[in-house]
């Protein structure tokens, strides 16, 4: 299966005033390319339930065990144990539970005012979970031929102009100054303004009201998430699949909701994130060819 490339032409402006220079201004158009040759996993069959098995165990794996710790010489104990108690003994006519020195009110027990837990987590539990190797690599094909299907992409919530190509595929980019006009390779554009170079690239192909999506709707967690350094919930954005990293990841990498992955590392959990297959992805041409 062949499809076209896009060429990204940027034409640059930047007006002078009697103080100096102002702010370079980019409007980037895009234009049809070459054709490229897509490998067999742009047009493999979409088993959705591979994918979410496959994602499910990737964030099974990454799962910190947590538990609390036994109580021995001077560490502080566990909750609900902290209490000096003492035990009644029997013959008294009451429940044999560890009871408050000096007090009648019971402590430690699991089913008294304060006590611990009764099957509280254990450190030892694992929690990772296999997958097969053939498996995984059926799931993020899945998840690459699912991401080409502009009605599944859709239906996630992604936003986009009518008309545009998928795969979305891009392979030169020109920088248009003046009369003179210089060209990069696409994943090595100069640092210098990356990221609003960018946005203007998304904006050429008709995916910048998608960046708009996951910035504006980016709010505050519920729960206690909040308290653990995950205060914010972005929305995902778009997906930037390179073949080496180095100059176009750095500017995208800044924008809510984008994330930049390389071919040799790519997963179904990036193109699915919590198993929901259709995530706007964006290529370049070296990481097409680097995924054969």
């Amino acid at each position: 299966m062949k499809t076209k490339a896009y060429n990204l032409v940027n034409s640059v402006e930047q007006e002078e005033m009697d103080a100096g220079l102002l702010a370079e201004t980019y409007s980037v158009e895009a234009k049809d390319g070459k054709a490229v040759q897509l490998p067999d996993a742009f047009t493999s069959q979409i088993r959705e339930d591979l994918v979410r098995s496959a994602v499910l165990a990737s964030r099974a794996n990454r799962r910190q065990s947590y538990g609390h710790r036994e109580h021995s010489g001077k560490r502080s104990p566990q909750p609900g144990m902290k209490h000096s108690v003492e035990w009644w003994g029997k013959g008294r006519g009451v429940s044999r539970i560890m009871r408050k020195a000096g007090q009648k009110t019971g402590a430690q027990n699991p089913h008294t005012r304060g006590g611990r837990r009764a099957h509280g987590p254990k450190v030892e539990k694992e929690w990772s979970q296999k997958i097969n190797s053939r498996e995984k690599r059926i799931a993020r094909d899945s998840a690459i031929a699912a991401s080409c299907d502009p009605d599944t992409v859709s239906s996630r919530g992604h936003r986009f102009e009518e008309g545009i190509r998928f795969p979305i595929i891009i392979d030169d980019y020109i920088e248009s100054r003046g009369k003179s006009d210089e060209k990069y390779d696409i994943e090595s554009i100069p640092n210098q303004y990356s990221t609003r170079k960018f946005v203007a690239m998304m904006e050429g192909l008709g995916l910048s009201s998608d960046l708009e999506r996951s910035k504006s709707g980016r709010t505050i967690r519920a729960g206690k998430g909040t308290m653990r350094a995950r205060k914010y919930r972005t929305p995902k954005s778009i997906l930037l699949v390179v073949a080496q990293k180095g100059g176009l990841d750095k500017g995208a990498r800044n924008l809510p909701g984008v994330d930049v992955v390389t071919a040799k590392d790519l997963c179904a959990e990036d193109l699915a994130p919590g198993g929901d297959i259709g995530r706007l992805t964006v290529w370049t041409k070296s990481a097409v060819e680097a995924l054969e």
